[in-house]
């Protein structure tokens, strides 16, 4: 468990996944409304954060990532657990890469630990 009590999902992969995690969709505040939110949610001790292309967030995840690292709030990417959707429309095999990898450079990272269908 972390310092907020959540536990822990052991993965088969050996990555341990935070069971609750902070949602980046649904809301309908301005995204500039929405990064001081995903900071103080980090600040507050959550660890995983949940997004998707098709809610649009997940630059501002990656950029609510950047600035808690950049505050000493994390001290390292690794510490967060980012999980995003492959939307239905994007389910073919030639378009799964380029929809993983559009992922990546919204979130600005270099890895997601879980994408789903």
């Amino acid at each position: 468990m972390d310092k907020l009590g959540i536990p822990e999902v052991v993965l088969n992969s050996g990555h341990k996944m935070p069971a609750i995690s902070l949602g980046a969709g649904g809301s309908t505040a301005p995204l500039a409304e929405q990064l001081p939110a995903l900071v103080e949610g980090i600040a507050a001790g959550y660890r995983h954060i949940d997004t998707a292309v098709r809610y649009g967030t997940e630059e501002i995840v990656g950029q609510a990532v950047a600035e808690a690292l950049g505050q000493g709030l994390i001290k390292s990417r690794d510490e967060i657990f980012i999980t995003t959707k492959l939307w239905c429309t994007d389910a073919d095999h030639d378009l799964v890469l380029p929809a993983i990898n559009e992922s990546l450079m919204y979130t600005n990272t270099i890895y997601i630990y879980m994408n789903r269908l």
